[in-house]
């Protein structure tokens, strides 16, 4: 038991940061993972002054930090998410996480048939699904269906008609926070699925206000005028 003497809370300290750091390594979920992160930080800062260890002390010192940035940051997004999934079914959540551009009169963003590999936010300025000949204004997503459709290719031609700006993100940036946080793909999920269920009402309405401007005049055509009685069925 002689190498117990030499044991003290430093080393058990210095041991926890180890084990968790090795913990951390093998979580697949980052909000767990970073709790973790932050708990291995700890531990290591403390030992690395009691023991002087420079080298992790630099380390912990720069990585504690950063973790909770990236804890609190990833909450702030699920909270969000949570509420756009409950609301209006707004995307304004994802606004950090886009890049910014501006977007001149004329420019096509995407044809009917490309391969869709980014979704867009327009900010200003305005835009035009030239297919459907639906003008798309500011504050409004373009592009998300694409990143659910089997062969992820367009379905529209969207066309920039007053100068602009617009934020975007690849559906590879969308990949990594949809598998970084389960809670982030659920909540992602829910609003598409709400926008589509929106977009087949408007539909259904639209079709049903034809058929019922269809039967009027299927019933108008039918009912026959004064003029349409012939001198041979008038009564002598």
């Amino acid at each position: 038991m002689t190498w117990m003497s030499g044991f003290t809370w430093i080393l058990a300290l210095d041991w926890l940061g180890a084990a968790l750091a090795i913990l951390g390594a093998s979580m697949r979920t980052i909000i767990p993972l970073r709790c973790v992160g932050i708990a291995g930080n700890f531990a290591g800062l403390i030992a690395a002054v009691t023991m002087l260890r420079w080298p992790s002390l630099v380390v912990n010192t720069i990585l504690l930090p950063l973790n909770l940035w990236r804890l609190v940051q990833m909450i702030k997004l699920i909270k969000k998410v949570k509420t756009a999934a409950k609301g209006d079914l707004s995307m304004d959540w994802l606004k950090p996480f886009m890049s910014r551009r501006p977007v001149k009169t004329g420019e096509i963003l995407f044809s009917k048939g490309d391969a869709a590999n980014c979704m867009y936010f327009t900010l200003s300025g305005q835009y035009r699904l030239r297919q459907l000949g639906i003008e798309i204004l500011p504050g409004r997503v373009v592009g998300e269906m694409g990143f659910l459709s089997p062969d992820n290719r367009r379905t529209q031609t969207l066309e920039c008609v007053q100068d602009g700006e617009i934020l975007s993100i690849t559906y590879d940036e969308l990949r990594q926070l949809y598998f970084q946080n389960p809670e982030f793909g659920f909540y992602f999920l829910r609003l598409v699925s709400e926008r589509m269920f929106y977009n087949m009402e408007r539909l259904e309405n639209e079709i049903s206000v034809l058929r019922a401007g269809a039967e009027e005049r299927i019933v108008t055509e039918s009912i026959p005028t004064v003029n349409d009685h012939s001198p041979a069925s008038s009564p002598v």
